[in-house]
């Protein structure tokens, strides 16, 4: 089976192009190759499938093998798979596990095979305050809370203690920490069904943004995360008295690692 590995912010994913519909991949297929000593290793892995109606279907299984939701910086890097073989072109079109999404390829170093891209996210409404921390879901579920000190945090240990929280049950959440700066925000991770502390997660730094922008009122915001920084861009709006995030676009570097061949 062919396979390309690509990494977005230090969150890596293992790409597949399955156009023909051959591939029916169990959980623990995907486990093997996600697994970073027997198999190829990744954060998760991507089918690209055939959808009439997009340039591509995205779906995504995070590294325990389950099908996850949707994956910001794997759309990102779908977006150069797919530019890099020339299945799509600088702006695309793909359905994902949240509906339909755009991306676009700002710009590609053919010498160090990265690509710089923005990818469109859904629309967010509904944004829960809880104790000063937020609720958010950017087709992923988020928990953002805000930290002084971020580099002393154990991401791990609390972050678990949040993502299995019963109010959480029975899916669980993203955990997202979050330290304010003066023109910008870092941002650490746990991911559920990665299970630990990613270098960065797409859906949790622009869910980290919006909660930024509602205690700083910035809505351009640059984030930094440990595996690399993004911009993150919005237009907010109310509509019924709630807070409504449209227009959401998440902007950072892609980079293809390697590709190779592997038996299951």
């Amino acid at each position: 089976m062919q396979f390309s590995k690509f990494q977005g912010n230090g969150n890596d994913f293992i790409i597949i192009d399955n156009i023909d519909g051959r591939l029916n991949l169990t959980s623990k297929e995907v486990q093997f190759l996600c697994d970073r000593r027997y198999g190829i290793g990744a954060d998760g892995l991507i089918l690209l499938n055939y959808f009439e109606s997009s340039d591509f279907e995205m779906v995504y299984y995070n590294s325990d093998g389950n099908i996850g939701s949707m994956c910001g910086n794997g759309g990102r890097c779908i977006a150069a798979f797919t530019h890099m073989n020339n299945i799509a072109g600088e702006n695309q079109s793909f359905i994902a596990f949240d509906g339909c999404h755009e991306a676009i390829i700002l710009g590609k170093n053919n010498t160090n095979m990265e690509w710089d891209i923005k990818l469109k996210l859904s629309k967010v409404t509904g944004v829960e305050e809880n104790y000063g921390n937020y609720l958010i879901n950017t087709g992923s579920p988020h928990y953002v809370k805000f930290v002084k000190d971020i580099s002393d945090i154990d991401v791990e240990e609390e972050g678990r203690k949040i993502r299995y929280n019963n109010m959480f049950s029975p899916d669980g959440t993203n955990v997202n920490f979050v330290e304010l700066g003066s023109d910008n925000i870092f941002v650490r991770t746990y991911e559920r069904g990665v299970e630990k502390e990613t270098l960065s997660c797409g859906t949790g730094v622009t869910a980290s943004a919006i909660a930024s922008f509602l205690v700083h009122g910035i809505s351009d915001t640059s984030v930094n995360t440990k595996g690399g920084d993004f911009n993150v861009s919005f237009i907010h709006s109310k509509e019924g008295g709630k807070d409504v995030f449209d227009e959401i676009w998440l902007r950072g570097p892609v980079k293809f690692v390697f590709s190779g061949d592997i038996k299951i």
